[in-house]
């Protein structure tokens, strides 16, 4: 039945079958992602389609299907939700409308009378292939999807004049090249095959139906792929974008916690990275809360003239004792406020509070120094500060506004302790060689990091935040080669993207395959391009 006029929020439920697109998150569509928001049931494969999760509500009940799930235990399960008068979201790879496996699903809604709709998907077919730096429809007559596994004679096919996508075929490419090329396709015709096409572990290999075998020997294609045949495979030299960015398929580990880390992992991610954050330290309450209690009191009763945040921690602990006590924002009201660097800044923002005072040059507490006006009588009516720190703080910036003439309230506001170690999976790629980069932020993430994990491969690319954490660095024997231009994360992930694009070019100037670090380690399983 269709449901061109429903109601998602019926008493009679209704059932949304959304194409997931071909494997970026981000190729969702926005009505898409709007059902996903009002759903009760969201139906998927996890493993394929985890990520669009984040578009849900709290509370939203997840069914998780294996992609051998038999069609009618997935049926019956989704048309006795709706039945029940609930929003039901059944989350199909790529386009449902594209070689589908839910074409059934969707019948037997319409057989037992319950609204459904289907929601387009980008398909594999133009988004891989536009992923991949190939053309899907540009200046040829023709532009023919088929599915292999519904192809008995390749010789129909072999008289397409312009490209050929072939959905389902990796396992079967050698014969199939054979069979295009026995039905009258020339042996030279360009061919490229495209495995996780749209995520950063795609994988490109570029051939002729002639020497497709060689080829993929030793490339590990395995589904999802597509296979293209045609002259426009030729375009890849000048149109590829994606595999071409400077860290892509690069694995980084970023020894933060997914909190701290969010706006640098996205950055990394637009590279082309694929970021791990594996949490070096764990942040706990002070022992006792009367300190912490008392300068809150006094930050409310105008005991303070500044207060001054020296981490995205420090503002948390803050805010949490805030909403302990029933207070927001507006207590903030008519007091100073300083910020060491941009994550503090954004964290203060989000909390509603802007800074009135951030380094214009180096983010740190001797940057913060540098900015800070002396004490005046005639202008500050009060020569207090407060100071919300970790407990294992150093005490530059309470020495530098003491000789401004400031008194300070140094107040632990929460403590830092070594996180556990990581799953063993995570230490093994750590010590053998399975991160391309890792990213220090300070020096306790070097130490934490080797204490509870190791101590990095050498083909590891070692990524530091500044001098100092480069000479911690280098007392634990790892060899730093990238340093940020300024003490800032944004800036460390800008130098590694840097450096990656000087791999990639030296790469490519020597005429050699560009290689990831990981790849260059002793044993390391290559694919052939």
């Amino acid at each position: 039945m269709s449901s061109a006029n429903h109601n998602p929020q019926a008493p009679s439920g209704f059932v949304a079958f959304v194409g997931a697109g071909p494997g970026d998150e981000n190729l969702l569509t926005l009505r898409g992602a709007d059902l996903l928001s009002r759903a009760d049931v969201v139906v998927l494969d996890r493993v394929a389609h985890d990520p669009l999760l984040r578009h849900c509500r709290e509370g939203v009940e997840v069914v998780d299907i294996g992609p051998d799930a038999a069609e009618n235990s997935v049926s019956l399960r989704t048309i006795q939700e709706a039945k029940s008068g609930r929003t039901v979201v059944r989350l199909c790879p790529g386009d449902p409308s594209f070689f589908s496996s839910v074409t059934d699903e969707v019948a037997a809604c319409g057989k037992a009378d319950v609204d459904f709709e289907i929601v387009p998907g980008v398909p594999p077919a133009t988004a891989v292939l536009t992923y991949a730096g190939i053309p899907p429809a540009v200046s040829v007559p023709e532009f023919r999807i088929v599915d292999a596994a519904q192809v008995d004679d390749w010789s129909k096919h072999a008289s397409c004049d312009g490209t050929l996508v072939i959905y389902n075929g990796v396992a079967e490419a050698v014969p199939i090249s054979k069979a295009l090329v026995t039905g009258g396709k020339p042996d030279t015709t360009p061919v490229a095959v495209t495995s996780d096409g749209t995520t950063t572990e795609q994988y490109t290999v570029v051939s002729t139906l002639g020497r497709l075998g060689p080829d993929l020997k030793h490339a590990g294609m395995a589904e999802p792929a597509l296979i293209v045949v045609g002259e426009a495979v030729g375009m890849r030299d000048r149109l590829s974008w994606f595999e071409t960015k400077s860290l892509f398929g690069w694995r980084v580990l970023v020894p933060r916690t997914k909190e701290q880390s969010k706006n640098l992992s996205e950055q990394l991610r637009s590279y082309g990275a694929v970021p791990e954050e594996v949490p070096t330290i764990s942040v706990e309450p002070p022992r006792t809360p009367q300190q912490m209690d008392r300068a809150i009191k006094g930050l409310v009763t105008g005991r303070y003239e500044w207060v001054a945040f020296t981490s995205a921690n420090a503002v948390k602990a803050v805010r949490e004792k805030f909403e302990e006590y029933g207070l927001d924002a507006r207590a903030f009201a008519g007091l100073k406020v300083a910020a060491v660097g941009e994550a503090t800044a954004r964290a203060l923002v989000e909390f509603g509070v802007k800074p009135d005072l951030m380094p214009t040059g180096e983010q740190s507490s001797e940057g913060l120094l540098a900015e800070w006006p002396p004490y005046d009588s005639m202008l500050d009516p009060i020569n207090r500060v407060l100071l919300p720190r970790a407990d294992i703080a150093t005490e530059t910036l309470v020495a530098g506004l003491t000789e401004l003439g400031w008194e300070c309230d140094d107040v632990t506001a929460y403590r830092t302790v070594r996180a556990a170690p990581p799953p063993a999976p995570i230490r093994e790629a750590i010590k053998g060689g399975g991160f391309d980069a890792v990213l220090f932020t300070s020096s306790s993430t070097v130490r934490n990091l080797v204490g509870i994990a190791g101590k990095p491969h050498n083909v590891t690319v070692i990524a530091v935040i500044g001098p100092q954490t480069a000479k911690t660095a280098e007392e634990f024997g790892l060899r730093v080669d990238v340093m940020a231009d300024k003490p800032s994360a944004t800036a460390l992930a800008a130098a590694l993207a840097d450096y990656g694009a000087k791999m990639r070019h030296a790469a490519i100037s020597a005429g050699e395959v560009p290689r990831r670090p990981s790849q260059m380690r002793r044993g390391a399983r290559r694919r052939v391009k």
